[in-house]
């Protein structure tokens, strides 16, 4: 608990219980939440009181009044992105961002809008996109970032470099000051100052004082604030000042949620522009790049000017990350990007061929690169974006951390800056750290490798904070040119602006929050920079054997929850996949980031733990129940945050030694009672499907009862391909290929593997199929049943051992299936030779195709349109490039989704409970996307999940694997309309079949006296 709590826990309780019955808010002060709130993108870690997440504005307002009577610090929170430590606290987090989100008003005319604090700018300038306007300034994490905290770090972001950061876009503030006092604050004239004075009260006296700080620290004011781009560090009482018109509004941004909360904005917009062009250039080294940026900017205004040095391009050679970006870079060490903006293409073009002819250089240089294609400068400009997540786990295992990562200088003497920098860097052995940026501003982003598990390796960082701090100031430069001070470096602030400065900050502080409660500890007063820290030579963690190796980090679980560095990408609501779960619900504690947070508690390696009860914590547990396991953060988490393999780990240790859920036994043996069903297929289907045993059924199960059960086929695939007889090829024939027989395109879609048997025949392959049941164990897998799960791979290698010896590929077919090959088993089994040999050999049905038959086979020509989704699995593990290429060469015009999860994942959308998140997650993309696909256009999903959603999604289409499609293709033209219809797919048994089952059962009680479902047994 807090130290406001103390030792008196019936405060907190007390706050709790006013709050829920008093505040129109989710009020929760249970381990699990305050676990995942315990820290953000920073080094700093401190567990919250609790945290309200407010329904509306008025509520959030109303919140922080009944903790101010109860005197509890109050921190809010947006995206819990910031870096410097700004965003956590020993207070209670008030999160804005599930409920505050609204676009209150737009005035195109004006350009200018209000919003609520807890929008996000990609969303808010998705809303403005039909106005042709956009909030000006855009940090890196635009997608998931929420305005307010935009707002309290005074953010900035390439686009600052054309449109400033966000204090020179903020036109008015609604606040709320602790005691109560709500206004809305901007420039304030001579006659607005006269009648606030002549009203009294509580407004009035805030004006004196700071017309008291003004009077008493004008000269240190005009005088001690660097005249750079992005000074960021500090109050902004220079917008205090008789010449910047009093403006209160302008003098709360970047202030962190010390002084005030923020209620309501109004935002200055600025016009999307309608062309632009990017012009790249290369330099020896990331230092003379920097000289050059006072050249560039003499000859041309860019858009954005940033660069990136030699390491980074590194690391995602390493990271196999922006490989295609970095193809485009032209020749040299490290690159300076320019971005132009303009109102035609050629004026843009025109403004890039300018500067090119007056700094001598021309388009055909080896050293320049020059784009007008929109799409190939956004890849670009991810890269660039990328940068915190790229350098954040170096493949060389050393550790990177915050702390010296958006210093900024004057431009002009940033390229000595940049050496003066790099001396301290080798003086303290922090050897390589990558340096990148926003260049044409004169900041400059890294992460150092630290040591922050020693007493020594801390004395080292807070010493070279100490003399980075003076280093920059030398220059006249910022601490901070981008992410704030927090508690990063508060402490730093007197070797920046000197005492005076920092006592009138102090009084600013005092004036509007003088029992500080407000974000205690951040910017005044503030905690030592080695203080609170996640790590340091006290953490503790408890450790334990685990199952999976991971191999990537050190063969600890541990160092992977490590992975996680907070910056937020799982909170995005759109593209990619990552985090379904968090999209549906909008729950940080549902979010990857939220998940390892509590992973984190639960290692327990601080006395403060807000998980105290390790692996059988049902903290843990609850927030990893709706992990939908998709694999989706494997891929697009910046640092590789496995979700899926923590839960499976988890959930083993969880459950070792004592009963699981009924979905553990019923869809985690899945593979067992298919086998099962073999002898009778069409009698399990009417049983799985009569209304009162399927009820009871779905009881026993787990299942939930809004679904339907998926239909045995009659004859699997194994059944076909033993009638159907043929000559074994030998494992060492350069044409032979195994095809998998997974389950689930064995038992109920035997067309998907019968298909890819004919495709792959007439491609020239010679097909090997084992004549025994097999499994990759992904049921198990996925419901943590590991110990199990590593007896079946063990068995399905022994079987596969003539394959792997021979290097037959494999192909398989299902890819959360191929995905466990290739990812899950040599971590399940690290060290097992068959399980790597596996790994290299097992390929998609489209890999091998495109990548390994014979030259001059082409696929059938289609020539239709396709809705394609994606399974998350295979975006994850093994990339879509080849399918997108197949279904070119058989002229499939294939529209893509990008709309994330289908929400099904496997197991997770039949068990009871999961039902409405997983039709949340479809609903938000897959579904409605095949609902608007063409009626003449194929829909195609490899994925069983898919199919299935798709099918149970009220969308009126059957989706396709591409092995079906391409099947259907040798056979000739494909009909003109649904030509998924003619896919042997097994259909639901019968009204009759199944009340048939249903009156046997009916006689069998009447005989027996026993209820059906009494003779179902769990195993």
């Amino acid at each position: 608990m807090s130290e406001w709590a103390g030792d008196r826990p019936e405060r907190s309780d007390g706050l709790a219980a006013a709050l829920h019955d008093e505040a129109d808010a989710e009020v929760r002060f249970d381990p699990g939440t305050r676990g995942a709130y315990s820290t953000d993108g920073s080094n700093y870690r401190q567990v919250p009181i609790g945290v309200v997440v407010p329904r509306s504005v008025e509520a959030g307002a109303h919140a922080i009044q009944v903790c101010a009577r109860f005197q509890a610090p109050v921190l809010s929170r947006g995206g819990g992105t910031s870096l410097a430590g700004q965003t956590t606290n020993a207070a209670v987090v008030v999160d804005w961002s599930k409920y505050c989100h609204a676009l209150v008003s737009v005035d195109p005319e004006a350009r200018t809008c209000v919003v609520e604090p807890g929008i996000v700018l990609d969303g808010l300038n998705g809303l403005l996109s039909h106005h042709g306007l956009q909030f000006g300034p855009k940090p890196s994490t635009h997608s998931h970032c929420a305005l307010g905290g935009m707002i309290g770090n005074n953010s900035c972001g390439a686009s600052a470099q054309a449109y400033g950061k966000t204090v020179d876009n903020v036109r008015r503030l609604e606040v709320l000051t602790y005691d109560g006092l709500r206004m809305w604050v901007g420039p304030t004239s001579r006659a607005e100052r006269a009648r606030i004075a002549a009203e009294g009260g509580r407004r009035a006296e805030i004006y004196d004082g700071l017309d008291r700080i003004v009077t008493e620290h004008l000269a240190d004011i005009r005088r001690g604030y660097p005249k750079i781009p992005r000074r960021v560090s500090g109050y902004n009482l220079d917008s205090l000042l008789p010449e910047n018109s009093l403006d209160l509004a302008k003098a709360l941004v970047g202030s962190e949620g010390t002084l005030v909360t923020v209620l309501r904005a109004e935002l200055d917009l600025v016009p999307v522009p309608p062309s632009r062009s990017l012009l790249v250039l290369g330099y020896d080294d990331i230092c003379r790049a920097a000289d050059d940026v006072p050249r560039l900017l003499e000859h041309c205004a860019p858009g954005q000017l940033e660069a990136l040095d030699g390491r980074m391009a590194q690391l995602m050679r390493e990271e196999h990350a922006y490989l295609d970006s970095l193809d485009t870079l032209p020749a040299g060490d490290s690159w300076l990007l320019l971005q132009f903006n303009g109102d035609s293409q050629e004026d843009v073009d025109q403004q890039a061929h300018a500067l090119l002819e007056a700094i001598g250089r021309g388009e055909k240089d080896a050293s320049v690169a020059f784009s007008d294609d929109p799409g190939r400068e956004d890849e670009m400009l991810r890269a660039r974006e990328a940068g915190l997540g790229v350098t954040a786990r170096p493949p060389d295992d050393r550790e990177t951390w915050e702390g010296w990562e958006d210093s900024a200088v004057p431009p002009e003497r940033l390229g000595d800056y940049l050496r003066d920098l790099k001396r301290l860097f080798a003086e303290f052995d922090y050897n390589h750290p990558s340096l990148y940026g926003h260049f044409g501003q004169g900041c400059v982003h890294t992460r150092i490798p630290f040591e922050m598990r020693t007493a020594q390796g801390l004395a080292d960082f807070r010493r070279f904070l100490e003399r980075a701090a003076d280093l920059v100031a030398s220059y006249g430069g910022s601490l901070s040119g981008e992410h704030g001070d927090g508690q990063a470096r508060g402490e730093l602030l007197t070797r920046m602006f000197g005492e005076r400065l920092v006592a009138a900050f102090g009084e600013l502080k005092a004036v509007f929050d003088p029992d500080n409660r407000m974000n205690p500890g951040k910017v005044v007063d503030p905690n030592p920079v080695d203080g609170h820290l996640r790590l340091g030579p006290t953490w503790r963690p408890t450790s334990s054997e685990t199952y999976f190796g991971y191999p990537a980090d050190d063969h600890s679980f541990n160092r992977a929850v490590l992975r996680c560095v907070g910056i937020g990408n799982c909170r995005t609501h759109r593209g990619g996949v990552m985090c379904p779960s968090y999209r549906a619900t909008r729950e940080e504690e549902h979010s990857t980031r939220g998940r390892a947070r509590l992973l984190f508690e639960m290692l327990d390696g601080h006395g403060d733990s807000a998980v105290t009860d390790g692996w059988r914590s049902t903290a843990v547990r609850d927030a990893l129940d709706l992990c939908l396991a998709c694999k989706g953060c494997k891929s697009d988490c910046p640092t590789g945050v496995d979700m899926a393999t923590y839960k499976a780990e988890f959930l083993a240790h969880h459950y070792a030694g004592r009963p699981r859920p009924a979905a553990h036994y019923s869809m985690g043996w899945l593979p067992l009672w298919a086998q099962l069903a073999r002898p009778a297929p069409g009698l399990v289907n009417s049983v799985l499907h009569a209304p009162g045993l399927a009820r009871a059924g779905k009881r026993l199960a787990g299942v939930d009862r809004a679904r339907s059960a998926p239909v045995f086929a009659e004859e699997s695939f194994l059944q076909w391909w033993r009638a159907r007889g043929g000559t074994r090829p030998d494992p060492e024939d350069p044409a032979a290929v195994v095809v998998w027989p997974d389950c689930f395109s064995s038992f109920f879609h035997p067309s998907v593997a019968i298909s890819a048997v004919r495709v792959l025949e007439a491609a020239g392959f010679r097909v090997a199929v084992p004549d025994v049941p097999v499994c990759c164990g992904l049921t198990w897998i996925s419901t943590g049943q590991l110990t199990v799960a590593e007896r079946v791979l063990r068995r399905t290698l022994g079987i596969l051992r003539p394959y792997l010896d021979a290097g037959t590929p494999v192909v398989g077919l299902e890819p959360s299936c191929s995905a466990v090959f290739r990812s899950d088993a040599p971590e399940l089994l690290p060290d097992d030779e068959d399980a790597r040999r596996l790994a290299g050999q097992v390929r998609t049905f489209a890999e091998q195709l495109v990548d390994h038959a014979p030259k001059d086979w082409r696929p059938p020509l289609l020539a239709r349109k396709a809705t394609v989704q994606t399974h998350c699995h295979q975006h994850a593990i093994m990339k879509f490039d080849a399918d997108r290429e197949l279904m070119r060469r058989a002229h499939l015009n294939a529209e893509v989704l990008d709309e994330g999860c289908c929400g099904l994942a496997g197991n997770f959308g039949f068990e009871r409970g999961h039902y409405e998140v997983s039709m949340a997650v479809a609903e938000q993309g897959v579904l409605p996307a095949v609902r608007a696909a063409a009626p003449d256009s194929l829909v195609l999903a490899d994925g069983f999940s898919c199919r299935t959603q798709i099918e149970q999604g009220n969308t009126g289409r059957r989706a396709l694997h591409l092995a079906e499609v391409l099947a259907l293709g040798l056979d000739g033209p494909l009909p003109s309309d649904h030509p998924e219809r003619l896919a042997q797919r097994p259909a639901a048994p019968s009204r009759t079949a199944r009340w048939a089952v249903t009156a046997g059962a009916a006689a069998l009680t009447a005989a027996t006296g026993l209820g059906a479902a009494r003779h179902l047994r769990r195993p």
